[in-house]
């Protein structure tokens, strides 16, 4: 099963993507994806329920969050009501070392997304800062990324012994699945993708030419 782990919709304040736009044009490009994650900046939305949509194009359609901490941007999957109650989402400076500990309480995984990336990116900030502990996993393939930025991703992760995922960054609708993630297991819902990534059986795709 191959999702793309890093999307946002007009949700998120730079979105501009509705949902349904994406799952169209998922299907009219035949786009190799059998869903996606819907990473709003700075929040859990959880009130949208895209199950209609995901019913009618045939796709997952899941949600999970993108915060910042003081070493860049950070996937969360697997958000709770008592994940979000931990740590102030809406922040831009939340200590890394509180996400990875709040996400081991509450069952949810970490992932610093294009790190490879100056500035929002945990590559650019070791120096000062540190390897941080708990890392597991980072985003290696990133559909945004320019020049080397995944390439210096794709060697952090080979130097800290990371694992990678891949996810399109997508903030318009024509970017959608430019990079994913290929899962063993089929991921129906939020416990599922928590439960695939936690079983390290997965590997990053990149489709972008």
């Amino acid at each position: 099963m191959i999702l793309d782990l890093h999307a946002h919709s007009i949700k998120s304040d730079d979105g501009r993507a509705k949902v349904d736009n994406y799952c169209k044009w998922i299907r009219a490009r035949d786009i190799p994806i059998d869903g996606f994650v819907l990473t709003e900046h700075r929040q859990f939305d959880f009130e949208s329920d895209y199950s209609p949509l995901a019913q009618e194009y045939s796709l997952t359609i899941l949600k999970g969050s993108e915060v910042e901490t003081e070493y860049g941007h950070v996937l969360v999957f697997g958000v709770t009501k008592g994940l979000v109650d931990e740590f102030d989402f809406s922040s831009i400076n939340v200590p890394l070392s509180k996400v990875i500990e709040s996400c081991a309480r509450h069952g949810a995984v970490p992932v610093p997304c294009h790190p490879g990336r100056p500035r929002v990116g945990m590559s650019a900030h070791l120096a000062e800062f540190g390897i941080p502990k708990g890392v597991r996993i980072v985003e290696i393939y990133n559909g945004g990324s320019r020049g080397q930025e995944d390439q210096v991703a794709q060697d952090m992760a080979r130097d800290q012994g990371y694992l990678g995922i891949g996810g399109s960054d997508a903030h318009i609708v024509s970017h959608i699945g430019r990079c994913a993630t290929r899962f063993d297991a089929q991921i129906h819902n939020e416990i599922d993708l928590v439960q695939a990534l936690e079983s390290e059986e997965f590997e990053p795709l990149t489709f972008r030419s």
